[in-house]
């Protein structure tokens, strides 16, 4: 099991190495050329810059078990093909039950601005999406972690 971060904008990456590095886990930072990111205790993977070159070069490193760390729907969803898990910055998992209404959502709100109209953007990050986030991490590096120790016995 690994923890990788869709680190391009991601406001949690140093709560999820704090998370990884308590708990001995690896950590990869996956970005383009135009957002590069060295922390300490964490690998990082540096992908040319382009249209979601980021996200396709995580999904090739995808392990079943791997929890990744993204707001993007559609990298959400090839992670849940590959058996990984996925958590996105203020807490909330994406599974197989919540995937496809996410994404329509996101289809619909592409039709909405291509049409000229506008969507209202994210509010200011809080210290409570922070804590949220930080909480279903702890959760969710249990889960895999006990469920991994169940199918090795």
């Amino acid at each position: 099991m690994r923890v990788l971060i869709d680190a391009d904008g991601c406001p949690v990456v140093d709560i999820a190495i704090a998370h990884a590095r308590a708990n001995g886990i690896a950590i990869w930072l996956i970005c383009d050329t135009a957002h590069v990111f060295e922390r300490e205790g964490a690998r990082t993977v540096t992908v040319a810059k382009g249209a979601d070159s980021a996200d396709f070069a995580l999904v090739n490193l995808i392990e079943p078990n791997d929890i990744v760390v993204t707001q993007d729907y559609g990298l959400a969803a090839m992670v849940l093909a590959r058996r990984g898990k996925v958590l996105n910055q203020n807490g909330m998992r994406y599974t197989e039950n919540n995937i496809d209404s996410l994404l329509l959502a996101r289809h619909t709100a592409r039709k909405i601005r291509m049409g000229g109209g506008r969507i209202k953007g994210p509010a200011k990050r809080t210290r409570e999406q922070d804590e949220a986030f930080s909480q279903e991490l702890d959760r969710l590096l249990v889960e895999v972690s006990t469920a991994m120790n169940t199918q090795s016995i």
